[in-house]
């Protein structure tokens, strides 16, 4: 305890403190904007970091990794504009208090969450990492499978309005998934030939133009409209209260606890733990029925979620020397650049530099979070913007964005493709979220399914039959039970509850 108290001392030199404050306001920036990934930003300012010392260089990354996370939210809530694809979940509900009247309560939830996610995750880093590391090696192509299957139960609990549409637009997401090259047999599928798709379909231009293009199809015909005076007064007089930071413990304990297993899972990341908190959070509500309509414990779970994957994709990157996704990879990267190798001994002969690394991520959390609460009211002006002004920032955003990624103009054909596609969807009241989800787990779902059968040659049921031999895989099976039940059980009780009345 003596030396966590020294790392955490120096993590509070103002040296440290300064870069700290940098990299985080520079990961929000990052992440609020479409496309500008953590990812991206990491890979593009590593090379300022040759010439420092490794200590103050990780902690700038880890910074920049946290604030990027939390910022995704900002555009997603204000614009329906996820800035990141873990963002996506929040933009469900987030969007819908915008449209509400009520974007600052949303941002405040936002930040919060966030921190409490970031903060816990930080923790079971700090003090679990060797212990969890080791765990995640149970998960195996049957438990991948399962994981990714159980994210896949999610689109009925997200489409209880018409559950048949939700699982339509999961479907097209599955189908999207399989565009490319096959993830274990090496074989191009559904490219027509060109060699644009032999790499799939990318998911910053479909979830930029499902949500962002799509949002700014839809305001093409509202006029000019002025600032409300009575929107003004409100974000004036806006305030946080102490109950804000502890509105819901529980939620965020088990959107915290799910965002970290998710998180050490490799190949997993923030939008899986977004939706499966969501899922779970919508199970356990008092408020359920608001859920998708603009609640804010809605909120709440998928941005403690999606930042408690911060931690737990660092677990196994520093302990293993396996990234838990593309950003730890950059980050991984770092390590190695600056003389790093990942594993026990970065836990001893390297504490030096680990443990201030993992105490500045705390820092690093405050200080997003200080920053959510005092400019929530400024951020939530945006809404005060007129239609049409706004759209015309959009798309310009996300064409840059989009583009930036790859530097490759077809991304940004795709993206208006998914735009228009999503504009048509929402006209016949299609959920658009299913598609996303689809997409991202149906390569996981894939490549685990191949992987398991190649282990049992190409035997069905010896696979299957694993699944009731594995404690995880049987814990698995039973939440996709309860996650498939529980949309026709809740309308079941709504349906007695409205005959009573």
């Amino acid at each position: 305890m003596q030396d966590i108290l020294t790392y955490f001392l120096h993590a509070l030199a103002p040296s440290n403190l300064l870069v700290i404050l940098t990299g985080t306001v520079v990961g929000i920036i990052v992440g609020a904007l479409p496309g500008f990934t953590a990812t991206m930003g990491i890979a593009i300012l590593i090379p300022l970091t040759y010439t420092w010392n490794a200590s103050t260089a990780l902690i700038f990354l880890g910074a920049i990794y946290c604030g990027s996370m939390y910022g995704g939210s900002i555009s997603a809530i204000l614009i329906n504009t996820p800035g990141t694809a873990a963002a996506a979940a929040t933009a469900m509900d987030g969007y819908a208090m915008t449209r509400h009247g009520r974007p600052h309560e949303a941002l405040t939830e936002a930040a919060v969450a966030s921190f409490w996610g970031g903060q816990a995750s930080t923790i079971a880093l700090l003090f679990f990492a060797p212990v969890m590391a080791k765990w995640a090696f149970n998960f195996g192509a049957q438990e991948k499978f399962l994981m990714a299957a159980f994210g896949l139960t999610i689109i009925a609990s997200l489409s209880t309005k018409s559950i048949l549409k939700g699982l339509m637009m999961g479907c097209v997401g599955l189908l999207l998934a399989c565009v490319g090259m096959d993830p274990v047999m090496g074989r191009a599928r559904f490219t027509f030939g060109t060699t644009y798709l032999m790499g799939g379909l990318t998911m910053i231009p479909a979830v930029i133009g499902l949500f962002s293009v799509s949002q700014v199809f839809s305001t093409l015909r509202d006029a000019l409209k002025p600032a409300n005076p009575e929107d003004i007064a409100r974000y004036k007089s806006s305030r946080v209260h102490l109950k804000d930071f502890v509105r819901y413990p529980l939620t965020y304990l088990r959107s915290s606890i799910i965002g970290i297993i998710v998180g050490i899972i490799p190949g997993t990341g923030g939008d899986v733990s977004s939706y499966v908190s969501y899922n779970m959070g919508k199970l356990f509500s008092k408020e359920r029925d608001q859920f998708g309509d603009g609640s804010r414990e809605g909120v709440a779970c998928c941005e403690a979620a999606n930042n408690a994957v911060t931690g737990g994709t660092l677990i196994p990157t520093l302990t293993l020397g396996i990234p838990g996704n593309a950003t730890t990879a950059i980050l991984l990267s770092g390590l190695t650049i600056h003389g790093l190798a990942p594993g026990y001994s970065l836990f001893t002969s390297g504490k030096n530099i680990t443990y201030p690394f993992i105490m500045a991520l705390f820092l690093a959390n405050l200080a997003f979070v200080i920053i959510g609460l005092l400019g929530a009211k400024y951020f939530a002006r945006v809404t005060l913007t007129p239609q049409s002004i706004l759209s015309a920032c959009v798309l310009n955003l996300s064409l840059i964005g989009c583009y930036g990624v790859r530097g490759n103009i077809r991304d940004v054909y795709a993206m208006l493709a998914f735009g228009l596609v999503g504009y048509l969807l929402k006209l016949y009241k299609f959920n658009i979220v299913p598609i996303v989800l689809g997409m991202i787990l149906g390569d996981i779902a894939e490549e685990a399914l191949q992987q398991g059968l190649i282990l049992y040659n190409g035997s069905v049921p010896a696979m299957f039959a694993t699944f009731f031999q594995r404690p995880i895989c049987v814990v698995l099976m039973l939440l996709m039970v309860v996650s498939v039940c529980a949309p026709f059980v809740m309308e079941a009780r709504k349906g007695k509850q409205s005959k009573s009345c």
